[in-house]
């Protein structure tokens, strides 16, 4: 068995073993477990009783983040020249096409959100095999693919994030920094749960939100009461 760090100790002394906290709880909580040098971020992990592979029990969605992620999220946009000076007043890091979709095939993808817009997808599904697997893709869904590229900019810099749930069953995201109030963790946690849950499938049997966990980089989970996010 691996020996424990002498954080490791501290923090799992601070959980009471088997207890469901309640979000508040769980939001202060989160600090004082937390030992990392670093700002670490707060991970939110929700396991769903619905079946994945099924597609109409596919969930999948965008949340905006009342105190934002704390992370300086990287945009790049593809888009067409008349677009470009909307792109950058918005505040996107990278602005082009064609020298992007160059660099991109040969394997850059320093970059956090790709945005987009309609007219350019046929060079931009070009990336797929580059983009899909990293999470990069751009889609409608998502408010990535669409001609309002200064909005699309500007919500993701203020904390726009989209999820969705893996083969798993398991949706995972991070809501902030270790460094936020427990307020501030509290509310962008319940905001990304009400999403969670107006996002229900119709097919859906039995409970739908079967866990939820709140942890920080390297501490341990917090187990989280599913009924008080709506307290």
């Amino acid at each position: 068995m691996a020996k424990l760090s002498k954080n490791k100790k501290l923090a799992l002394e601070k959980l009471e073993e088997g207890k469901q906290y309640s979000l508040k709880e769980a939001s202060s909580l989160v600090k004082e477990i937390t030992f990392a040098k670093f700002d670490a971020s707060v991970d939110i992990n929700v396991r769903l009783g619905v079946d994945p592979r099924k597609a109409n029990q596919m969930v999948r969605g965008v949340v905006s983040l009342p105190h934002g992620t704390g992370k300086d999220i990287k945009v790049l946009v593809l888009c067409t020249p008349d677009k470009e000076e909307e792109a950058k007043a918005a505040g996107a890091d990278h602005v082009g096409l064609d020298d992007y979709v160059q660099k991109i095939k040969g394997g850059w993808t320093d970059i956090d959100v790709v945005i987009t817009m309609p007219s350019v997808m046929a060079k931009v599904g070009q990336l797929g095999r580059v983009l899909g697997p990293r999470g990069l893709m751009p889609n409608p869904k998502s408010g990535t693919v669409t001609m309002d590229i200064g909005n699309a900019v500007k919500e993701v810099k203020q904390g726009k994030i989209d999820f969705k749930v893996d083969k798993y069953g398991i949706v995972q995201t991070s809501i902030g920094k270790v460094s936020f109030t427990a307020d501030k963790i509290q509310d962008n946690a319940r905001e990304f749960l009400n999403m969670i849950n107006k996002l229900k499938p119709n097919s859906a049997k039995g409970t739908y939100m079967r866990s939820i966990y709140l942890s920080s980089t390297m501490s341990p989970g917090i187990q989280i009461d599913v009924k008080s996010f709506q307290e």
